[in-house]
This record gives structure tokens, C-alpha cells and sequence, in this order.
């Protein structure tokens, strides 16, 4: 895989985080490690990270808070929760701050190591998705795909990387039908029940963001997927 990742590991299990560690670093990642929220909130602004791996229960400040503080200035990085909680609100409440995916305690090492590998490739690797090298008018917005913007007026919203990549397909599209399966595909990689669930969690996060323009439309297409429409 080339030169491998810098990866900020937070947990607070640590007979858990000494097994973890050992085996990433002997994959060859350099692994950064702390075992409460703060501190890694602390690491991640002062640092350069390729990958997050956050545990959910920390003391201080709990993963889901550190995501959506991560995220605030990290629109891009990966997100990997580790859980004890496998409840489907837990893991809809992770992707609506930004995770990217979940991997459940007890877990085996290799399935860990496999998410890591599949999010750095998707991170480095051309987007199967067309580039599009110049902004897009929607309505009132300007979409610059390539930094990750919405602008609307003076107004500069930045764009998870999921988000940008879903929008970007979408647009790509206009007034076709866009299968779920194909969607997830492309933009997760996996179709998976949990991805589709974070789809419909992203479409609606995209329609949020376009609310305020009434030409803008993503359609929901009965059984089957999104139908991109502007007027």
C-alpha cells in the first residue's frame, strides 16, 4: 500500500488498546494513542492524521462529541467508531456527525485492519465518480467539488467528504434515476445494510443544506433510488 498512514487511535480500554496498537504497528502504521476525548481533541488540531479510530465511550469527552468536533475542521478524514453498542440509533447517530463506519467490540484485528486499507485507498485512489475540475451552478449556490464548498452569497459552507462525493454524483446525473445499490457503491464502496442507512441519513443532510432553493429537488424514487432535479 505504499507509505503507511499516521492513525490517532483513542480508546480507554487499555489491555484492548495495547492488542490494537501492537498489531497496527507491526502492519507498519505509526499509531498515535490516547484514552480520553480531550486529548485527542488536543492531538487532532495540532496534528496530521490519515485516519481516526475512536472508541464511543470516553471519559471526558465521548466519541461522538470528538467526531463532530473533528469534523468542524477535518472534513475529510476518516472516521472508524469502535463499540461496544451495536444499536442501529447509535450507529444512525455516528453517521449524522460524520463517521464513515463502525466496526463492533469484540473485534478481530484483521476486519479492523481491512476497514483502515479500504478508507486510505478510497482517500488516495482517483473517486470513480466524474471530476468535475470546475464549479457548478445551482440556483442560488455555487458547488466547487474540488474544495468541498456549497457558496451562496458570502456564505461558505464546507462539505463532508461524503457529502461532496454524493452531491458530485448527483449532479453528475441530472433528471436520471439513480439506483441505491449503484449510489452506494461508488460513494461507500459497500452496499451494506448500515451504508444504506447512511445514505438516506446523507440525503437528507444534502437537502438541509439546499433547502433555501426551491429549483433544487432530490427525489425519492419508490423501491428503487434518487433522481437529481433542478429547474
Amino acid at each position: 500500500m505504499g507509505k503507511k498512514a499516521r492513525i490517532l487511535y483513542v480508546e480507554d480500554d487499555i489491555t484492548l488498546s495495547f492488542v490494537t496498537r501492537d498489531n497496527l504497528e507491526i502492519k507498519g502504521y505509526t499509531v498515535d494513542f490516547c484514552e480520553d476525548g480531550i486529548v485527542a481533541l488536543q492531538k487532532i488540531n495540532t496534528g496530521t492524521y490519515d485516519l481516526c479510530i475512536l472508541d464511543i465511550m470516553l471519559p471526558r469527552m465521548d466519541g461522538f462529541t470528538l467526531a463532530g468536533e473533528i469534523r468542524k475542521n477535518n472534513p475529510e478524514i476518516p472516521i472508524l467508531f469502535l463499540t461496544a453498542r451495536s444499536s442501529r440509533e447509535d450507529r444512525i447517530t455516528g453517521f449524522k456527525l460524520g463517521g464513515d463506519d463502525y466496526i463492533t467490540k469484540p473485534y478481530n484485528i484483521e476486519e479492523l485492519v481491512l476497514k483502515i486499507e479500504v478508507f486510505l485507498k478510497r482517500r488516495n485512489i482517483v473517486s470513480a465518480i466524474p471530476s468535475r475540475s470546475l464549479t457548478v451552478s445551482l440556483g442560488q449556490f455555487t458547488f466547487d467539488p474540488e474544495n468541498q464548498q456549497l457558496i451562496t452569497g458570502k456564505t461558505v459552507l464546507s462539505l463532508t467528504r461524503k457529502e461532496n462525493e454524493l452531491l458530485n454524483l448527483l449532479v453528475s446525473h441530472p433528471d436520471q434515476i439513480l439506483k441505491r445499490e449503484d449510489i452506494l457503491r461508488k460513494v461507500w464502496g459497500s452496499d451494506h445494510f448500515f451504508a444504506s442507512r447512511s445514505l438516506d441519513v446523507f440525503i437528507s443532510r444534502l437537502r438541509k443544506l439546499l433547502h433555501t432553493e426551491p429549483r433544487i429537488r432530490i427525489e425519492n424514487v419508490h423501491n428503487t433510488g434518487y433522481r437529481f432535479k433542478i429547474s
